[in-house]
């Protein structure tokens, strides 16, 4: 039921897939790719909230309230979306309970996630532990041995400012300093943590 509603198409990298202030018009599923979530302080600085993943749904909030868009939507890479319409989206849960119930599971986990960010922005007392943290974060995704752990890093370094709200010249010279110690390893987009427990005790959490 869910496929006959929904209309998909590819976006190269770098699309706005919808902006901030924006009327929501539908939800759109992530199926193929990676897009970032952003939102722009009042000094008009970005700063980016999440990175989803394959499977996520994006622009629900608004379209389940009528809300303007709170984030902006751009793809990383080329990706690929299905579009259902706001109009289809709220009959399809009228006729299905089960769906509406995760629903409302979800939006509550895109709460939590919201929250887990505030505490992270408000608890770390630096740039460092922030980058440390997130270092670390992305490189459980992959295997741990001996203190060491190899991730893919697809973000920028401009992408990683906007992520930990700084510049993208404090973030280079930190990458800089974790090298130079002999913390982390950058080649192309492969992260390589050469010091586990170092680095844990940067983000300030022990």
């Amino acid at each position: 039921m869910f496929d006959r509603i929904k209309h998909t198409s590819v976006f190269p990298a770098n699309t706005v897939i919808f902006v901030e202030g924006q009327s929501a018009g539908g939800i759109f599923v992530l199926e193929r790719g990676r897009v970032k979530l952003s939102t722009c302080s009042i000094e008009g600085r970005t700063m980016i909230l999440r990175i989803a993943d394959c499977g996520d749904l994006l622009g629900l909030q608004a379209s389940i309230t009528g809300a303007p868009h709170s984030t902006t939507v751009t793809t990383m890479e080329t990706s690929t979306l299905a579009f259902v319409s706001r109009q289809n989206l709220l009959c399809f849960l009228k006729e299905h309970g089960d769906a509406a119930l995760w629903l409302t599971q979800l939006l509550c986990r895109e709460c939590q996630q919201a929250y887990a960010l505030l505490r992270v922005m408000g608890s770390s007392h630096s740039v460092c532990e922030r980058l440390a943290r997130f270092l670390l974060e992305t490189a459980t995704r992959g295997e741990v041995r001996n203190g060491r752990a190899h991730a893919r890093l697809s973000l920028t370094h401009e992408d990683m400012a906007q992520l930990m709200g700084t510049s993208r010249e404090t973030i280079t010279r930190l990458f800089s300093e974790f090298r130079k110690k002999e913390l982390v390893e950058l080649k192309g987009s492969m992260l390589t943590i050469r010091d586990w427990a170092a680095l844990e005790k940067l983000r300030g959490e022990n």
